[in-house]
C-alpha cells in the first residue's frame, strides 16, 4: 500500500517526541489534520492482580493511556475546527472482565480521556468519541485466549464466543463504524461510547 495520498511514520506513541514528530510528518505530508483515530494499544497478560507483573501493567498504561493522552495533546493544535477525534478503548472499558486489571483499567481510562477533551473541544466543533470493540478476530484475542487456557486457545475460543449473543467474534471490517465518526455526517455525534460487541454489554 503507498502512493501520494499516505504516509507512514513507525513511533512509540509513548515517547512525546516520536508522537509530536509523526504529527508534523502528517501536517507537512497533508496540511492540517481533519481526523484523528488513535487506535495504538496493547493487551498486557493474563493474570490476576496480586500476581499481575508491575512492569507489564506500567507499560500497558503507557502505551493505552499516555499513549492516547499524548496523541491528543500534540493533535489538537494542529487539528482543523470541525474535525474528528475518535479514541480505541474496548469491551473492557464499559465492563469488568478477571485477570486484566492492566488492560480494564486503561480502556477505562481511554473512555476518560474521551469525555473530559469533548468538553474541552466544543467549542471548535471537533467532535471526540470512543469505539469500543469486543471481542475482534485477530491477534491480541489469540494471545487473551492462550492466556486465559494456555494450550487450548481454541476452547477458550469457544468458551467466549458463547457468552456473545452473535454466537462469534467481530471481523476487524465490521469497525467501520469508524468510517463513520470521521465523516460529516456524524458532525452531532460527540462524547460518546460506540460499542461494537455482539451485544455483550446488552
Amino acid at each position: 500500500m503507498g502512493g501520494k495520498n499516505v504516509k507512514f511514520t513507525a513511533a512509540d506513541v509513548t515517547k512525546s517526541e516520536d508522537v509530536q514528530r509523526y504529527v508534523n510528518d502528517a501536517v507537512n505530508a497533508f496540511g492540517k489534520i481533519d481526523i484523528f483515530f488513535n487506535n495504538a494499544g496493547i493487551e498486557g497478560v493474563v493474570k490476576p492482580t496480586v500476581d499481575y507483573p508491575e512492569d507489564v501493567f506500567d507499560k500497558v498504561i503507557a502505551v493505552n493511556v499516555k499513549g492516547v493522552w499524548l496523541g491528543n495533546k500534540y493533535v489538537l493544535p494542529q487539528m482543523r475546527d470541525g474535525g474528528s477525534i475518535i479514541l480505541t478503548s474496548s469491551g473492557a472499558g464499559i465492563y469488568g472482565g478477571p485477570n486484566v486489571s492492566a488492560y480494564t483499567a486503561s480502556k477505562h481510562a481511554v473512555v476518560g480521556l474521551m469525555r473530559n477533551l469533548t468538553l474541552e473541544v466544543a467549542s471548535r466543533k471537533i467532535r471526540v468519541n470512543t469505539v469500543n470493540p469486543a471481542p475482534v478476530d485477530n491477534r491480541m484475542m489469540r494471545s487473551l485466549e492462550d492466556g486465559y487456557a494456555p494450550g487450548q486457545a481454541e476452547a477458550a475460543k469457544k468458551e467466549m464466543e458463547k457468552a456473545i449473543p452473535l454466537g462469534r467474534y467481530a471481523e476487524a471490517i465490521e469497525a467501520q463504524l469508524v468510517l463513520f465518526l470521521a465523516s460529516d455526517e456524524s458532525k452531532y455525534i460527540t462524547g460518546t461510547t460506540q460499542v461494537i460487541d455482539g451485544g455483550m454489554s446488552a
